[in-house]
């Protein structure tokens, strides 16, 4: 992190005393940096390297792992096509954050070899149906090849586009080693390819970024969460916590119709016993916008936003069982790789140093997963779903920023209609479980309303308090049992909820 902070520290210094000229041939030369008009594309390096990352994981599930699902055959790859695909059972974070972000290293294997933001969503696409119908000896799943390519486009274009912001070609020495192996880290198959085509090593009167003075603002925060839990009001559990927060490019920078030259990334993680150590990651990714209004004090911009949300928790209660479904032990599990839909952004500036931003976004959820009471077999505990979502905040700063004061609230409604059938006598299908289907039949509801506080205290150290609210509730239909003096009846419809109160205190530094 250190050393991500110090080489955006000097290309933002870079970037404020550029002078702009233009030389002769087909690059447009700005100072410091070089933007080529095009680059070379080469399938073959992309190919190669989608294959080989399917290829090299594969083999280390089946030698090193030895995980059941890699003994891979002719006749398993034939099963795999026959079959077809269906709803997988596997844990919320592999399904919702691991896949999206093998999918990210497909996706880069595109765009690190000339290809642009669509036509890398097509190497994302490859690399997961090959990996879905070759690579393992378990059915192909439905959700996978939607999660891994589409999330993983979000992903790949955030990692990718962060990373072009560390390399410099001009640079030698140890500082060229750190801005490469902090690129490598931030997007993998960059690296890989700039070590397959000697760009890593390579020195040049230019910096070689393709992304030429990009706006960035990152903030990174490390304090305390306190939880409270919502099965006992008087369980308090607290520790470390840490959140990274990246703004990307200006959201009034006029009409775009470049995905992703504006973005928001924030990462959340925990160091807290119980508690998941990846809590939070959410993207919001500009991939066209119309600029309405833009004046010394107002602005306003409309657009199509790609969306990226994962929110996920564990009890903190110490008198219960793993398998307690009612209340349910965990307060909330929530993933949503594939989601898109309209949004607005605005800016009102009523003093020099004071400054109002909002946004409101409506969103079309194409697959989430939310927490379920009821489903659990082999590693899932949610239910598949689709619906809508729709997320609205806005901060208020004054005195330059001393003060800033912020609020967001984000809703979720998430529909499951492929439910599995409580009556049927499970035992007699493989592993005893259902087969093919989304959860249970059900109507789930997340609501994620925060509140945050934040001062400077010095220069670019802050402090800052937030307030986390957290409330989930699921219908469920036609599934309840329940059992009174040795009758076994049914309800037609069930209503569970759980909640969770958060609160942080820390320390922003902000680049």
């Amino acid at each position: 992190m250190a050393v991500l902070s110090i080489y955006i520290t000097s290309i933002k210094a870079e970037n404020a005393y550029r002078i702009y000229y233009t030389t002769t041939g087909s690059d447009t030369i700005t100072g410091n940096e070089t933007i080529p008009n095009y680059r070379k594309k080469s399938f073959a390096m992309a190919a190669g390297e989608t294959f080989g990352m399917n290829m090299g994981l594969w083999a280390f599930d089946r030698y090193v792992l030895k995980g059941h699902y890699a003994y891979i055959s002719l006749e398993s790859i034939k099963e795999n096509f026959r079959h077809g695909f269906e709803w997988d059972n596997d844990h919320l974070n592999t399904n919702m954050f691991a896949h999206p972000y093998n999918g990210s290293l497909f996706f880069n294997a595109g765009r690190s070899n000339g290809f642009n933001f669509w036509q890398s969503e097509l190497f994302a696409i490859g690399g997961s149906a090959m990996w879905e119908m070759f690579m393992e000896c378990e059915y192909p799943s439905t959700n996978d090849i939607i999660a891994t390519p589409v999330g993983g486009a979000a992903l790949g274009e955030v990692f990718y586009r962060t990373s072009d912001m560390i390399l410099d070609d001009r640079s030698s020495g140890a500082e060229r080693f750190g801005r490469e192996l902090a690129s490598f880290i931030i997007s993998p198959m960059r690296g890989i390819t700039r070590l397959l085509t000697g760009k890593a090593w390579k020195r040049s009167s230019v910096s070689g970024r393709e992304f030429s003075g990009m706006p960035l603002n990152l903030e990174v925060s490390l304090g305390t969460r306190m939880l409270s839990h919502h099965d006992n009001r008087r369980i308090i559990k607290a520790g470390a916590s840490a959140r990274l927060k990246l703004e990307y490019g200006d959201p009034f920078d006029g009409d775009s119709k470049t995905p992703y030259d504006y973005f928001s990334f924030i990462a959340d993680i925990n160091a807290m016993q119980t508690q998941p150590l990846l809590n939070h990651i959410e993207i919001t990714g500009r991939l066209l916008s119309k600029e309405l209004i833009s004046n010394n004090r107002h602005n306003l911009s409309i657009g199509l936003y790609q969306h990226f949300d994962f929110f996920d928790s564990d009890t903190i209660s110490a008198n219960h069982e793993y398998k307690d479904f009612k209340p349910c032990a965990i307060p909330y599990k929530l993933g949503v790789p594939a989601s898109v839909g309209a949004g607005a952004m605005f800016r009102y500036k009523p003093a020099q140093s004071s400054t109002l931003n909002a946004f409101c976004h409506v969103n079309g959820v194409i697959l989430g997963g939310l927490l379920s009471d009821h489903y659990r077999f082999y590693n899932r505990n949610y239910n598949w779903s689709s619906g809508f979502s729709v997320k609205m905040g806005a901060d208020f700063s004054i005195m330059d920023d001393r003060f800033k004061f912020s609020l967001r609230n984000q809703l979720y409604k998430l529909y499951s209609w492929q439910g599995w059938d409580w009556s049927y006598d499970w035992s007699q299908t493989p592993e005893g479980k259902p087969v093919n289907v989304q959860g249970d039949e059900s109507t789930g509801f997340f609501c994620h309303l925060e509140g945050h506080i934040d001062y400077r205290l010095w220069k670019k150290l802050h402090l800052g308090l937030g307030v986390d609210w957290y409330h989930r509730f699921t219908t469920y239909s036609m599934y309840s049992r329940h059992e009174y003096n040795g009758i076994v009846f049914y309800t037609s419809e069930e209503l569970i909820t759980s909640r969770q109160l958060s609160f942080q205190l820390m320390l922003t530094y902000k680049l």
